[in-house]
């Protein structure tokens, strides 16, 4: 289906869809890689696409000001920062620290940077704060100001931010068509499940069923699949698109979750520095290297198999990386 629903632009697209012949060569597949760190706000990322949605949104109901929330290198964050700057908005960002992180820059650098850069107001919030309640205090004191505000969740991941994820099926089917590839597997990084579920929409909508697999990055496979599944469901619903088959559509890995959100186990930083020494291209260690992690394992053990055509989308996250200095020094 062609979405018709409000939407700002705020993003390069349609996004490349490219080979990696190397990486994949020493896979043993045919890799391919959609790259959505391209689509250029402050540095890209696949929040762009979910905030043309939800600016719209917020613009639609008068508002002056976006308001979000995530932890302190949230990619999410950075690009709310920048489509606020964009339109003329205010932006109040509440972020928590992550415990069990590398410390060296990330109070200073990488995404925290670029949020300051962009005229965003940030607030660090205590280690275990609920952010829910922090949110909804400041949403108070802001109208109480005088303000509008508009409250975007984490990772943009609602039934308004997934619709940029159909735009992205949309355009990989497109891509896919033209180029006369037919995948085996697509696989995505999977937090907030907000990528995950629109691309699953975006896929029942036009009656693709490839497997779509997602990588956990903070959370076991199992809640994961109820988060991503109770999100499509909602998602389908307000598209008035029947739910189908769309439960048993949901898959998630858990295995390389490692020590918790945002710590990059040894696995997660030997996939960055493969995909950049091999390809050029610039993972993060909190989201895309985790799942680049998982595809080179299920390589290397068979469960994908040899030859298979192989899709890796590419959710961006790479001034992250700034802030992980520490864990990229050499020796």
């Amino acid at each position: 289906m062609s979405l018709v629903l409000p939407r700002v632009s705020l993003g390069h697209g349609p996004t490349p869809l490219e080979k990696l012949p190397n990486l994949g060569a020493e896979l043993g597949i045919e890799l391919y890689i959609k790259r959505d760190d391209c689509t250029g706000l402050a540095l890209g990322g696949n929040k762009t696409r979910k905030l043309e949605y939800l600016v719209a949104a917020a613009l639609e109901e008068g508002a002056d000001t976006l308001v979000t929330l995530g932890g302190i290198q949230s990619n999410h964050a950075r690009q709310t920062a920048a489509a606020a700057a964009r339109f003329g908005l205010g932006c109040e960002l509440l972020l928590e620290d992550v415990p069990g992180t590398p410390k060296l820059d990330y109070y200073r650098n990488g995404n925290l940077l670029l949020d300051h850069l962009c005229g965003a107001r940030v607030r660090v919030v205590d280690e275990g704060s609920d952010l829910t309640l922090c949110a909804e205090q400041l949403m108070r004191q802001l109208r109480e100001a005088g303000k509008r505000p508009y409250l975007i969740p984490v990772g943009g991941s609602n039934e308004v931010g997934s619709l940029g994820y159909m735009r992205c099926t949309e355009e990989i089917i497109q891509q896919a068509a033209e180029q006369g590839i037919a995948f085996d597997h697509w696989l995505v990084a999977t937090g907030s499940g907000g990528t995950q579920a629109g691309l699953l929409a975006g896929q029942l909508s036009a009656g693709d069923d490839t497997p779509l697999l997602g990588f956990c990055v903070s959370r076991s496979a199992e809640l994961q699949e109820a988060l991503v599944g109770e999100l499509l469901e909602r998602t389908l619903k307000r598209l008035g698109i029947p739910l189908r088959d769309g439960a048993s559509r949901v898959r998630a890995n858990g295995d390389y979750v490692g020590a918790g959100y945002g710590i990059p186990g040894e696995d997660t930083l030997e996939a960055v520095r493969l995909a950049a020494s091999r390809e050029a291209i610039l993972l993060d260690p909190v989201y895309t290297g985790k799942a680049m992690a998982g595809l080179i394992d299920h390589c290397r053990r068979g469960l994908i198999a040899p030859g298979s055509r192989v899709l890796f989308i590419h959710t961006g996250g790479a001034a992250g990386l700034f802030a992980y200095s520490d864990s990229f020094q050499p020796g």
